[in-house]
């Protein structure tokens, strides 16, 4: 009883060192460190931080919807829009190139990390480069050329569907929902939405609880003690996860045991297979890094594509203008028939829509970096464990960069190519990232969002419905937080 009961403590004193190291000693000297040149910020609370005042902000923020207006970051990020002044691009730049190695990721811990695992998005060193290979195969060149008839086949799915749908009104985002899921399942995995619908369903539920835990403090090895009901619905969705991915898999190999596949395929979930059976040490990986990259892909593959067409048609809706320009375009280089890719190649004005698009609606609004080692950023001196926030939606949006006409959608800033756009300045618009870890699906994003564009204004025109309440919001990618209402009108 005494062993117990001294164990106990030990592991309590050790939990509360931790926590008091962590969450007080380091911010501590983090502030003071950056106070004494000068950086200061919002006074740091013990244990809780700033988390307090951030939930407060974006629970006012949310309370209020907008008008139409695109000044969005105010809204989407309102501690950031208050507690910030300018940022410099060339810092940014260096911080994202990160040529040194002295701003690689953070580590992931907590819900995020049972979301994305260790994948791509969240690995460092000789594993990501690893992973880096693998998916640079899988999603350009040929391999994504291989994609675009099942994503043009999924499109006609969805529209289908439309048509057995009562009344003009519908609800996008939620549809554009099931479409991506279905092709990111189609053209990496193999499987229909239909197969990979509850893989979705735990993935968005755990998304869920990963948003609304974001700014919650735990204290460090509390969890060993008492979980939350997040914590437990988490670790079983995490488990099941895990399970579903690997009857995919399975039934992936028996069908080439039975012969009624050549061989594993050349898909994303076939070159990981394909590793995870490797002789060659340096590129096998393991079934638990197996599924990590099929969860990254899931989730990222959908979570991206869908808010970047969801964005799109809503500005397309309110601007009918560039919605004609579009569709003139679409029928000029397919008429009635279905995306090809040479086609896709030469649809200028909506790559300049999508671009627009991109800048004021990006997904993903913000990266987060860590100083490694104590280090000379510009005229600052970083301490080690630092976390660098660059927050891209504020940079989108910024007069110095882009003009008085920032806020305004106007596709022609893009007329001459994103370097003519931005004047050469790399930080200015990076959607997807910038440097060595630029999202690797952009191209297939971009893709798949230029064959539903073009395949829905070949047969619709549409308009905002007055139902829509316009309040974007930031979960795992900016979302419209009572979905995107569109009344569409067959042509």
């Amino acid at each position: 009883m005494i062993v117990l009961w001294t164990s106990l403590f030990l592991l309590l004193f050790s939990a509360l060192a931790i926590a008091l190291h962590k969450l007080w000693w380091t911010p501590y000297r983090i502030q003071r460190t950056m106070a004494s040149q000068g950086i200061r910020g919002p006074p740091y609370k013990l244990f809780y931080g700033n988390t307090r005042e951030i939930l407060q902000f974006k629970n006012e923020a949310s309370s209020r919807p907008l008008n139409l207006s695109h000044d969005v970051f105010p809204r989407v990020q309102p501690h950031i829009s208050t507690w910030t002044g300018t940022y410099e691009p060339e810092l940014i730049k260096e911080v994202l190139n990160n040529k040194d190695k002295a701003f690689p990721k953070p580590e992931m811990d907590g819900f995020v990390k049972k979301l994305l695992g260790d994948g791509l998005v969240t690995t460092e060193g000789e594993k990501w480069a690893k992973q880096r290979k693998l998916a640079n195969y899988a999603f350009h060149g040929d391999s994504l050329k291989g994609m675009l008839p099942a994503m043009v086949d999924s499109v006609h799915m969805m529209l289908d569907r439309w048509k057995n749908l009562h009344g003009d009104e519908i609800e996008v985002y939620q549809e554009f929902t099931i479409l991506t899921s279905e092709i990111i399942s189609r053209t990496a995995f193999g499987s229909s939405y239909v197969e990979g619908r509850n893989i979705f369903e735990m993935l968005r539920k755990l998304t869920l609880i990963a948003s609304r835990n974001a700014f919650k403090i735990r204290l460090p090895g509390i969890s060993k003690l008492w979980k939350t009901n997040d914590e437990l619905e988490s670790e079983k969705l995490e488990n099941g996860i895990r399970d579903a991915m690997l009857e995919i898999i399975r039934k992936r190999e028996e069908k080439v045991k039975a012969g009624e596949l050549d061989d594993l395929g050349n898909d994303f979930l076939g070159l990981l297979v394909k590793a995870s059976h490797s002789d060659d040490e340096s590129r096998r990986i393991t079934i638990t890094d197996l599924v990590d990259e099929c969860k990254t892909f899931y989730i990222a593959g959908h979570e991206t594509s869908n808010t970047m067409l969801t964005w799109t048609v809503f500005l397309l809706a309110i601007h009918p203008d560039w919605q004609d320009e579009a569709r003139k375009e679409v029928l000029n280089v397919f008429g009635n028939q279905d995306p090809d890719p040479d086609g896709i190649a030469k649809l200028k004005t909506m790559g300049m829509i999508i671009n627009e698009s991109l800048r004021l609606y990006p997904p993903v609004v913000g990266l987060i970096r860590k100083v490694a080692t104590k280090t000379r950023l510009g005229k600052l001196v970083l301490p080690a464990n630092m976390r660098l926030y660059i927050p891209n939606l504020k940079l989108h949006h910024n007069p110095q960069i882009w003009g008085d006409d920032a806020q305004l959608f106007k596709p022609e800033r893009f007329s001459e190519g994103v370097a003519k756009a931005t004047n050469n300045n790399l930080a200015a618009f990076f959607p997807f990232g910038l440097g060595p870890r630029t999202c690797v699906g952009f191209n297939f994003a971009t893709a798949e969002a230029k064959i539903a564009l073009s395949m829905i204004l070949q047969r619709y025109t549409f308009s905002l419905s007055p139902a829509y309440v316009h309040s974007p919001t930031q979960l795992l990618t900016t979302s419209p937080q009572h979905g995107l209402q569109v009344i569409f009108h067959a042509l």
